[in-house]
């Protein structure tokens, strides 16, 4: 199986980019890829349920139903 390893930086301030790699994550774990998620800088934030739950990228699901994604199919989020 095919690995992929994303890297977040972004925190609140761009809900777009903060939400990128969980979305990015959703459609290679749904191609088959085994994926891990590196949270660095302001991202870590993202991981308070009260944060994440107010977060919501331009043109992409919410970030609490991508982080809820990755957490059923056993996606690593690494901080």
């Amino acid at each position: 199986m095919a690995k992929l390893l994303i890297v977040g930086t972004h925190g609140t301030d761009d809900p777009t980019r903060a939400s990128m790699p969980f979305h990015i994550g959703k459609g290679a774990t749904e191609a088959g890829y085994e994926v891990g998620i590196v949270l660095a800088n302001d991202a870590p934030l993202l991981m308070k349920d009260q944060v994440r739950d107010t977060v919501q990228g331009v043109g992409m699901p919410a970030l609490k139903d991508l982080f809820q994604f990755a957490v059923s199919n056993n996606v690593r989020v690494y901080i």
